[in-house]
């Protein structure tokens, strides 16, 4: 039986770079409880003030892991990214304290699959992402766009002229293009859910869910 991990589980995160440090900071403004750790003293000291427990420690030896508690934890970041190596050591080294639900950053698709058959649960490619992210920005079309695993994406953009001044049911959006519209953004507003007869305006934002290609179709639409 799969162990169940509580949502309120602290945190151990392993390496305070760009990446580390954002994960870390936000996980604290959440009220989870982190363990920062870093073999720089220089990177402990920088985040002391934003996450509460910080500590030098090299997570290559997995005698300094222990002495700081780390089987103790449920769910562990391993964040370096900077050498394979040692992200690939550290990986194992949380494997083999069996940390129940591990999150491995990866600078490439290879470097991942190595993560995975280590034993991490959850292989994260930020830069790979934030990379294709823009791709679909660039154009001006869409205004921010997230990706799922399964060909699923999430868009905030304008909405095309056609949907404009009448309830969503009869611009016939989902009959159409496949997308949904799930919110509506007024100017001085927060967002709204989208129902039938929610009407756009001019000067709205909408946040359209579909496939990839049928975003990028609606997308494409005159504005």
């Amino acid at each position: 039986m799969v162990e169940r991990i509580r949502n309120d589980a602290p945190v151990l995160v392993i390496g305070l770079g760009r990446f580390g440090a954002a994960c870390a900071g936000e996980l604290d403004r959440l009220d989870r409880e982190v363990l920062a750790i870093d073999e720089s003293l220089e990177l402990v000291q920088k985040w002391s003030e934003r996450v509460t427990h910080t500590v030098q420690a090299d997570a290559r030896n997995i005698d300094a892991l222990k002495q700081i508690g780390a089987q103790d934890f449920s769910v562990g970041v391993v964040a370096v990214g900077s050498s394979i190596e040692a992200s690939v050591l550290i990986t194992a080294n949380l494997v083999d304290l069996k940390v129940p639900q591990i999150w491995a950053k990866a600078v490439s698709q290879s470097h991942g699959k190595i993560l995975s058959r280590v034993g991490a649960n959850h292989v994260i490619y930020p830069e790979r992402e934030a990379g294709e992210r823009v791709a679909h920005l660039v154009s001006g079309r869409m205004l921010d766009f997230i990706r799922f695993d399964d060909d699923f994406a999430i868009a905030k953009m304008y909405p095309p002229k056609f949907i404009r001044g009448v309830g969503l049911n009869e611009s016939g959006v989902r009959t159409k293009y496949n997308v949904t519209v799930v919110g509506v953004k007024s100017p001085g507003k927060p967002f709204r859910y989208a129902e039938a007869n929610t009407v756009v305006t001019n000067h709205d934002l909408i946040i359209v869910s579909g496939t990839n290609s049928d975003i990028e179709r609606f997308a494409a639409l005159d504005r």
